[in-house]
């Protein structure tokens, strides 16, 4: 079975691209929202969930792409598809000219309401950490 592409876009709170590029780009950015404790070592960014002392799940993405200010793109370790990867991309509303998050993810057709789910919830923490 393939996986369907998912495409995402979340508006943000601010025009600083710098800032919010540390908050997606930086293991302690991401750490700040997206993982309990994130660590990068030679292009693979190890995530936590959890506390290492409790229960707790680490899953391990190699960084594909890193374009300062633009985005960042990381496969799984154990992803069986070359297809498959998730993306976070800062875009700009034409509009406001307020920052937004384009964020591309993969998962099975079943799995697809969950990812979506998944990616709100890791939203709602940015907006919580940060102000964005």
């Amino acid at each position: 079975m393939q996986k369907q592409r998912l495409e995402l876009e979340y508006p943000l709170k601010g025009r600083k691209t710098d800032i919010l590029w540390q908050l997606l780009s930086t293991d302690h950015g991401l750490g700040l929202w997206l993982a309990d404790e994130v660590t990068e070592d030679n292009g693979v960014i190890s995530l936590t969930w959890g506390k290492p002392w409790t229960e707790h799940h680490t899953l391990r993405a190699n960084i594909l792409k890193r374009e300062k200010n633009n985005c960042i793109r990381l496969r799984w370790v154990d992803e069986e598809s070359d297809e498959a990867f998730w993306e976070m991309r800062i875009g700009r509303s034409e509009l406001t000219e307020d920052l937004c998050l384009c964020v591309v993810d993969y998962a099975y057709a079943e799995d697809i309401d969950d990812l979506h789910d998944l990616w709100d919830g890791n939203l709602e923490r940015l907006h919580q950490s940060s102000g964005f």
